[in-house]
């Protein structure tokens, strides 16, 4: 049985995007799910354009996605001998041409074409000329003009394409780079590529390619063109949705896990299940189950599918993610047992890392503000005999757990005759500075008691200190 080979091919012209990173998705989910390779591959043969900084990028947007490949990165300015033995080739056989049409030129035959309403195009002026390799001279495919080229798309079904609308299409430019059909069929050749998983944006590419592939005598890949994605107005995804960089995705806050999750969701189902671990997806992602129809990138159900991973992972995995923005708040959170707990109160209250992070802030500041208004509703003179009592109380249990702390409350609200919320909101205001927080006992086990008799203490002294 033939091995699954996918790749992704991007161009290190920018950031990676949200439809770049879901079509390597989809390359790497089918590699992984049939036992295949995904191969990552840098096409950089547009030397105006291309970047190291983009390619950094790509690397980054790719690893903190998770997606892994197996053989590269291969870099196209680095395969041109290749690309040159492929082009003599193809002329030695007839399959394609020196041309030394200037521009002005093809444009003359161009507007000829249009005056007389015909599909603008090369003529054919240096097609059976016999010309040999020259300065600035083009090498052009010998398209044949009769015929269909089909393509047996695996998502869009049979697409037929008449061999008149095609051109004698250029393999390689006057200053000696190939150009983008030419090289990325020399390289799924020489790469042994058996999928290729892209946008449908590519679906006018793929008629030149097969016939590339035939004059070349290679067997074709299976192709998969796959819908774009579009903004929740239905439009084509631009910067004017939001971010459509993947690691200012990353920087607001989301989880890799969450990304690709809602990633995959962009044209691809199975059922109606919605949150897929990535072992699901690595186990149910199949090429049948994508969709014709165009994805919408809903930032909303994007959060919302966030919060669902937030709260399904484990504090532990959780923490490396979340640490950078402490860190950005210049909280230190070296100590793993107390970052932990601090998740573990937080989960079921965070969308974001960077939410939890900025909800964290009272396990993290010492000094810790204390709201106005919450100040002024529970830190009353009313409010002092309980927390003097709580403090007292608390610097003699034996164990500081939630369940000691519990029987603590028990005494204080019989000993007062005064239900929980009169005494646990004022301590609440106490040690997070608001009125809103994760379980009272909770939020004082993570603490811990220095902390929490501490700030009691300092609760208690803005009291006195405002009181007549």
């Amino acid at each position: 049985m033939t091995t699954i080979r996918t790749r992704f091919a991007p161009s290190p012209t920018g950031y990676l995007h949200v439809g770049g990173a879901r079509t390597a998705l989809f390359n790497w989910l089918h590699a992984r799910h049939t036992g295949g390779c995904f191969i990552l591959r840098i096409e950089d043969t547009d030397q105006a354009r291309s970047t190291d900084a983009s390619v950094q990028a790509i690397f980054e947007a790719l690893e903190w996605l998770g997606v892994d490949w197996d053989e590269g990165p291969y870099y196209q300015s680095q395969r041109l001998a290749l690309y040159n033995e492929h082009i003599e080739r193809l002329v030695a056989d007839g399959h394609a041409y020196y041309c030394t049409c200037t521009p002005e030129a093809i444009e003359a035959m161009r507007e000829k074409a249009r005056a007389t309403g015909a599909k603008p195009r090369y003529d054919g002026t240096c097609r059976d000329r016999g010309l040999k390799s020259a300065p600035g001279a083009v090498v052009r495919f010998r398209a044949p003009y009769l015929g269909t080229t089909v393509v047996a798309d695996r998502v869009k079904g049979a697409i037929v394409f008449a061999n008149e609308e095609l051109d004698d299409f250029v393999l390689r430019r006057g200053d000696g780079m190939p150009t983008y059909n030419f090289a990325a069929v020399v390289d799924d050749v020489t790469m042994r590529i058996t999928t290729i998983i892209r946008g449908d944006d590519h679906v006018m590419n793929t008629p030149k390619q097969i016939l590339l592939y035939q004059a070349l005598g290679h067997p074709l890949p299976e192709f998969a063109h796959v819908p774009m994605v579009l903004g929740h107005d239905r439009t084509r995804m631009s910067k004017r949705h939001g971010a459509t960089s993947v690691t200012a995705y990353r920087d607001m806050g989301l989880l890799p896990d969450a990304f690709i999750n809602f990633l995959a969701r962009l044209g691809w189902s199975h059922g109606d299940q919605e949150f897929f671990t990535r072992a699901d997806l690595i186990d149910k992602f199949t090429l049948e189950r994508v969709g014709k129809s165009a994805g919408v990138f809903d930032p909303v159900k994007l959060t919302a599918l966030n919060a669902d991973h937030i709260q399904a992972t484990r504090p532990e995995y959780l923490a490396p993610h979340l640490r950078p923005f402490l860190a950005a708040r210049g909280w230190d959170a070296a100590d793993d047992n107390y970052l932990h707990g601090v998740i573990a109160t937080l989960q079921p209250r965070s969308k974001t890392l960077d939410e939890m992070a900025q909800q964290a802030h009272f396990y993290y500041t010492e000094a810790i503000e204390l709201d106005e208004k919450a100040a002024a509703k529970f830190l009353k003179a009313d409010s002092l005999p309980p927390l003097q009592a709580l403090r007292d109380q608390l610097g003699e249990l034996a164990n500081f757990d939630e369940k000691a702390l519990e029987g603590v409350f028990v005494k204080l609200m019989e000993q007062f005759e005064l239900k929980l919320g009169k005494i646990a909101q004022p301590v609440r205001v106490a040690l997070t500075g608001n009125t809103v927080s994760p379980g009272i006992f909770e939020i004082m086990t993570i603490l811990g008691r220095d902390r929490v008799v501490n700030r009691l203490g300092r609760a208690i002294a803005y009291i006195m200190n405002k009181t007549p």
